[in-house]
């Protein structure tokens, strides 16, 4: 029988979360290969995707994170709540906090519909508790018990959570009818007394959701812990921010100072502390892998309960009617611990070590769960101890694992074909238990598992590509991390950089990745080394990488490093030799997210050459809405950018087209909501929210509805919402329109921004783009010394651009702030045929447009500017338009209107 037909069986088991993900990923990964995989789900459970979390009916007990960030594909963030709208929820549910049980209906439709994909793989139910595990020759046995053996080739363990640990209670209450030792088992309260107290043992989660359904009139909950700490609550309005540059290499006491640091900034630039917490999530397992055993250990001793409490957070709504039960006196919740217990009658004695007794009809055991397998009465888990199938990981915390979540036995040889994922990993990665940690690793162990068993086809397929089936010289897993970091970069989303970053990694010498970083620090201004990336970019190209690659980092180096002709014509060579390079496209064309490297025309004929490359894609049909609206077909603009939005809801140059097309015909009123109801859906996870908040910013303006400008600056432009050049390209932007408009009262709020914005564009920006934003901020700003400096640079800058475009621009705003009218009228007039050469779009000679509007008022020259007024409402009517055209007609002295004829 031949490798491709010989059929190969995986037993899952668990059928909670984890067991639901790898099974569901396993049978998605063998469907897309059209291999004929056996998935056995073993679980005694009547239904896969429950488990113990997600068992509950209480809709009181909800999901402890946002519906937008569990959906079950880390590849498809908003799957989840899609589902959640097919099902009658808002449309956009994305800052839910859902009840658990709607999750676990979730996870149930995944693993159905992972089940009926078209080929060979089958998905089978075994409804058996698993008691051991041995080997069989290559394969392994599981030991159901008086269910029998089962042999698979591959075993995966996703046993989740096990029970809470009982080692605190003392004898006197374990024995006792009234103590719950695991309040999740199947009808642990069913036999609760009505009016009693209840005392809670532990102060986390679980604690939570008890309290809740116990609490009741006539009844106080009483909780307890050693530290009586609760869970820290979520904020109703979740935002992100990247991952910070941390380095543990100088040890524990530097590293949790720099963390300090680090949310210390977060909560006095965000006024939330929470974003710098959420933003250490996907570098923990980094800083706990490189602190050495020693530091570890300290953590686990000084600092874990408070790191947990702080990042296991509860909803508003739960911490809300926990306050009110707080307050209203019906639940108490006190450091202390259970000294002793005694029987009296059906009741309870419990003794506290700080002196205190407490009478109560139950005790429930709310305590976090063990930690240390070793501590396990589970069979499953003993047996593979005993038999050296797995060993203790670091600190004795969970399974010692490799990167991919194969059980490591510490024996020479192979290790078996044993897998696991979730909270067995602990141990190796900290945080593990969390639902967007757990379908990464499905995704990873599903992936090593199949190309374990069927090595032929995977040697068939080592070559990793990229989206558009590109060569990519790396590793499996490096190459999925790319892949995630440029979709996310054609798509205008949130995380690009820490995907590279990951990617770069987990393989330093990855010269696609390196070079994709240098551009996205060159060009958006992302926090990082630039010229470092670049260097790593070319080494990678020289010591492995193939014609494609070699050509993508020199085109990329050229870019960055060359007089700007050179790089465009090095870009452009590279995109003819590789013309589906989406990263090296986008690149090249002027929209959102860099600023292209071609005239309008050129741009123009490349997206027309390149549409057979790319046929239905959507991003390239989002790019070619951009296209042409910018020539004014605005209907096809729009059906273009319609099509894309239909293939992907999250594609941002598809908004950017829409958001363009709405603009220039005037739809201000419509605009504005489109834009709104886009950024409640999607602009969490949007890397240009930003920009797209300034776009309905704009809408308002040419509304002349100034305390709408106002509001939606403070709200979602101000610095408090908005980071790096976005600070400039967007806030600093809308301000200085308002002012050059007049519709700004009091005094502009610039100072802030600039005291936010990246120094590196205020002080030597990159691009001629870069470099007219920072122009504008600093006049605005009244800093007329950074303005006369960035004209000196330019002026001695070797781009042409810079001397014939951004100096002159900086020379205007400076007569402007002089107040000096004439000089400034004839330098933007010269200005406005060549803006196109800065990248972007019609924006940048609409801005310069406006300034000269004002310019020629203040010089008493109405009939000129009326002349560009009347002319743009021909094109696109607005109320600011109307009202400006007529107060520059509205008659005045006989000199002025000389003057200005």
């Amino acid at each position: 029988m031949s490798w491709i037909s010989k059929k190969r069986r995986v037993a899952v088991v668990g059928a909670g979360a984890a067991g639901t993900l790898t099974a569901a990923r396993l049978l998605k990964t063998a469907a897309a290969r059209r291999l004929p995989l056996e998935v056995v789900l073993v679980d005694p459970c009547a239904e896969a995707g429950r488990g113990v979390a997600y068992r509950t009916e209480d809709p009181r007990h909800v999901l402890n994170v946002p519906a937008g960030r569990m959906s079950a594909d880390p590849d498809d963030p908003d799957h989840f709540t899609r589902w959640l709208a097919e099902r009658g929820w808002p449309e956009d549910a994305s800052t839910e906090f859902v009840p658990r049980a709607q999750f676990g209906a979730y996870l149930a439709h995944v693993l159905a519909a992972a089940a009926t994909c078209p080929g060979p793989a089958r998905l089978r139910r075994r409804a058996a508790r698993a008691v051991g595990i041995r080997r069989g020759g290559p394969a392994l046995q599981l030991d159901l018990g008086p269910d029998g053996i089962l042999t698979a080739d591959a075993v995966v363990l996703a046993t989740g959570n096990p029970p809470p640990s009982q080692a605190w209670a003392p004898a006197g209450l374990r024995g006792a009818e009234a103590f719950v030792p695991d309040p999740w088992a199947p009808g642990a309260l069913d036999s609760l007394p009505v009016d009693d107290d209840i005392l809670l043992v532990g102060t986390g989660l679980t604690m939570v959701d008890m309290a809740l359904t116990l609490a009741r009139p006539g009844r106080v909950v009483r909780a307890v812990s050693r530290h009586g700490l609760l869970p820290r609550v979520h904020t109703s309005t979740p935002a992100s921010i990247p991952a910070p540059r941390l380095e543990p290499k100088q040890g524990y006491a530097a590293l949790r100072r720099d963390v300090l640091v680090h949310l210390a900034r977060c909560r006095r630039e965000s006024g939330d502390w929470r974003v710098g917490v959420d933003s250490l999530r996907p570098i923990t397992a980094q800083l706990w892998q490189r602190l050495d055993p020693a530091d570890q250990a300290r953590f686990l001793t000084e600092d874990q309960r408070l790191w947990e409490v702080h990042r296991h957070r509860i909803p508003p709504r739960s911490a809300k009617i926990l306050q009110q039960l707080l307050d209203a006196g019906q639940m108490t919740a006190d450091a202390g611990e259970v000294a002793a217990a005694t029987s009296e009658g059906r009741r309870l004695r419990v003794m506290l070590t700080d002196g205190r007794t407490l009478r109560v009809g139950a005790v429930l055991n709310c305590t976090s769960t063990p930690l240390r397998p070793s501590d396990s009465d589970d069979p499953l888990i003993t047996e593979l101890l005993a038999s050296g199938l797995a060993v203790p990981g670091p600190h004795g915390i969970g399974f010692a694992t490799d990167d991919e979540g194969r059980l490591l036995t510490g024996a020479t040889g192979s290790p078996p074909p044993l897998w696991t994922l979730g909270s067995p990993r602990r141990g190796t990665l900290l945080e593990s238990t969390a639902v967007p940690e757990i379908r990464g690793q499905a995704k990873a162990v599903a992936r090593a598992v199949v190309d374990g068993l069927y090595p032929a086809r995977n040697r068939r397929q080592s070559r990793q590509s990229d989206l558009y089936g590109l060569p990519l010289t790396t590793s499996a897993e490096a190459a999925r991390l790319y892949n995630q970091g440029l979709e996310r970069i054609l798509q205008g989303g949130t995380g690009a950089p820490e995907l590279l970053a990951n990617a770069v990694q987990v393989d330093p010498g990855f010269g696609v990745a390196h070079a994709a970083q240098a551009l996205l620090g060159h060009e958006c201004g992302a926090d990082i080394n630039v010229a470092a990336s670049l260097r790593s970019a070319q080494a990678a190209a020289r010591d492995r990488g193939g014609d494609r690659e070699r050509s993508l980092v020199a085109a990329v180096t050229a870019l960055i490093a060359a007089p700007p002709e050179t790089g465009s014509r090095a870009v452009l060579r590279h995109i003819a030799a590789f013309p589906r390079d989406a990263l090296v496209v986008s690149v090249a064309i002027p929209t959102i997210s860099f600023n292209g490297v071609t005239s309008a025309e050129q741009t123009w004929q490349l997206v027309d050459d390149l549409r057979t490359h790319y046929g239905d894609d959507w991003w390239f049909t989002g790019q070619a809405a951009f296209v042409r609206q910018e020539q004014g077909r605005w209907l096809e603009a729009e059906e273009l950018a319609t099509r894309a939005l239909a293939a992907q809801p999250a594609a941002g140059h598809a908004v950017h087209a829409l958001a363009h097309v709405h603009y220039e015909t005037g739809h201000h009123e419509h605009g504005r909501a489109w834009i709104d109801a886009w950024l409640r859906r999607h602009g969490s996870r949007s890397a240009y929210r930003a920009h797209f908040s300034w776009h309905a910013g704009l809408h308002e303006l040419m509304l002349d509805d100034r305390e709408a400008v106002n509001r939606r600056y403070h709200e979602q432009l101000a610095p408090s919402r908005v980071t790096g050049s976005r600070l400039l390209v967007d806030s600093a932007s809308l301000l200085w329109r308002c002012a050059v408009t007049g519709r700004w009262d009091g005094p502009l709020p610039l100072q802030a921004v600039l005291a936010a914005a990246p120094s590196e564009w205020l002080d030597r920006p990159p691009t001629p783009f870069a470099a007219m934003h920072s122009a504008i901020a600093l006049a605005a700003g009244a800093d007329p010394g950074g303005l006369d400096r960035l004209r000196r640079q330019a002026t001695a800058h070797s781009s042409p651009v810079f001397r014939e475009v951004i100096a002159p621009l900086c020379e205007a705003l400076e007569a402007m702030a002089q107040q000096r009218w004439r000089t400034s009228i004839t330098l933007l007039r010269g200005l406005l045929p060549h803006l196109a050469v800065l990248g972007g779009s019609a924006a940048q000679h609409e801005v310069v447009e406006e300034m000269l509007i004002r310019a020629l008022l203040e010089d008493n020259r109405g009939f000129e500017a009326a002349r560009i007024l009347e002319a743009r409402l021909d094109r696109r009517p607005s109320p600011l338009d109307r009202s400006r055209l007529m107060d520059a007609l509205r008659p005045r002295s006989l000199a002025a209107t000389v003057a200005s004829v």
